[in-house]
């Protein structure tokens, strides 16, 4: 077992800096209004003609929530209403037929994924409506990673059984920290007992995946409460974990501007959160994945990695043999033949394309093959810590750059291969924007992004 060596301030300083998450490449920014509805459709028809057997992964995107968290990312939709989805489910409905339609023969699900926003928003009766219109448009394959995202707060044991019975295989809680000063200052109220009952009842049905996500960074965080929070969780003991960096952007997400930024750890005091964590996960058994996951050494996502195998996409680190993902619902990014499409971000411009008979794609990209190099090489920095760039000098410049990060002891450079130090992990996203092409673009605005620490 190794352990992050200690960073010095001045390095925290320098590093500190506003970069991607990696979880596209290009990234988000550099997607245009010009990628459109009918793009979107050509690049399915494509995955239909080119590769008829080929599985793909399906997304969801649930947006409802009853209340609005004030550290959220996501794009929601704040009600009390339940009868509210039931107008959406129209429209995922009618948005899978015209995928169906342009997807062909193509229909095997190798992952299936519904997030939000809070999924169990739904009543069981419209649970059972949405998976009988993936069940009858598409084939789930045997041993698939069917998943969903709660809140342990809404959800019932009735919801968990019923889920158990479509299919789910595997949960992700959202804990995010147990301590009641932080959950105050964030509006997510949630007791760790209620969270352990939940995950005793979700393995007892047989789940057999539940994953915490937790964040630091958040407001009042303390190396005390958060100690609090890591030893309650290393009590349930969930299968995996993910701990994410609070990404405060207030100018963006204009809920955040209730958070004031003098209640949030920064720098090295934010940083030593993680380490904690990272720490007493690593004592505890759990096996470090990727730059802020973890879980149990005989997890196919651990397996994986020592193999230098692990992959990525829009639902977080997996091992499915999908390359494509196909996504349904507001906001929801597609990653099709090499190209993004996301649709529209508002519920009134989603249900117009819809009931339009065209799909709601707002923006996107077609890759080049140049963006297609990049991404594998920056996917295996983030997933496996390592990469080899290949003897043919064509990131003989990036190869050059990364002297820099060399030095100052976060990876080593062996020939054309690249591998992150321990202390390297904590910087992985610096790394990965050497291969940035957009970035680096003469008289470019540099997009906003969270900070990397």
């Amino acid at each position: 077992m190794f352990e992050f060596p200690e960073p010095s301030e001045e390095l925290v300083r320098r590093y500190d800096l506003s970069a991607p998450r990696y979880t596209s490449y290009p990234t988000a920014p550099e997607w245009r209004p010009d990628f459109g509805p009918e793009a979107y459709a050509g690049t399915l028809e494509q995955a239909g003609r080119e590769e008829p057997a080929a599985p793909f992964s399906l997304y969801v995107h649930l947006p409802f929530c009853r209340e609005m968290c004030t550290y959220c990312g996501c794009n929601v939709v704040v009600t009390r209403d339940s009868s509210k989805a039931d107008e959406y489910l129209d429209h995922l409905l009618l948005e899978m037929d015209l995928a169906s339609a342009k997807l062909g023969e193509r229909r095997r699900l190798a992952q299936i994924h519904w997030g939000g926003g809070t999924p169990t928003f739904l009543t069981p009766v419209q649970i059972e409506r949405l998976w009988k219109a993936i069940t009858d448009r598409f084939s789930v394959e045997p041993g698939a990673e069917v998943a969903i995202e709660i809140d342990p707060v809404v959800t019932t044991v009735e919801q968990l059984a019923l889920l158990r019975r479509l299919g789910f295989n595997r949960l992700s809680m959202g804990v995010q920290d147990f301590d009641p000063k932080v959950q105050q200052a964030v509006n997510r109220i949630q007791r760790a007992q209620d969270t352990a009952t939940l995950v005793d009842q979700a393995r007892g049905l047989g789940f057999s995946g539940v994953n915490f996500d937790l964040i630091y960074g958040l407001p009042f965080q303390t190396k005390e409460s958060w100690g609090r929070t890591l030893e309650r969780v290393l009590e349930i003991r969930p299968d995996r974990l993910a701990v994410y960096s609070f990404a405060y952007v207030p100018d963006m997400k204009p809920h955040q501007r209730k958070i004031d930024r003098a209640w949030l750890p920064m720098g090295m005091p934010k940083l030593g959160l993680f380490l904690q964590a990272y720490r007493s996960f690593l004592g505890a058994g759990y096996q470090a994945i990727g730059m802020d996951h973890f879980a149990l050494p005989d997890d196919e996502l651990s397996r994986a990695q020592r193999r230098r195998a692990l992959g990525r996409n829009f639902q977080g680190y997996t091992v499915t043999a999908a390359k494509d993902s196909i996504a349904f619902g507001i906001t929801g990014i597609s990653d099709v033949m090499g190209a993004f499409a996301q649709n529209a971000h508002l519920l009134k411009a989603y249900y117009a394309a819809i009931h339009a008979g065209r799909f709601g794609t707002e923006r996107g990209i077609e890759t080049s093959a140049d963006d297609r190099r990049r991404r594998q090489v920056i996917t295996q920095l983030m997933c496996n810590f390592w990469v080899d760039l290949g003897s043919d000098a064509y990131f003989a410049k990036e190869l050059e750059r990364l002297r820099a990060f060399e030095k100052d002891g976060l990876l080593v450079i062996d020939g054309t291969q690249v591998e992150l130090t321990p202390l390297g992990r904590l910087f992985v996203r610096n790394v990965a924007s050497t291969f940035d092409a957009y970035l680096s673009k003469e008289g470019k605005d540099r997009p906003t992004f969270s900070r990397t620490v």
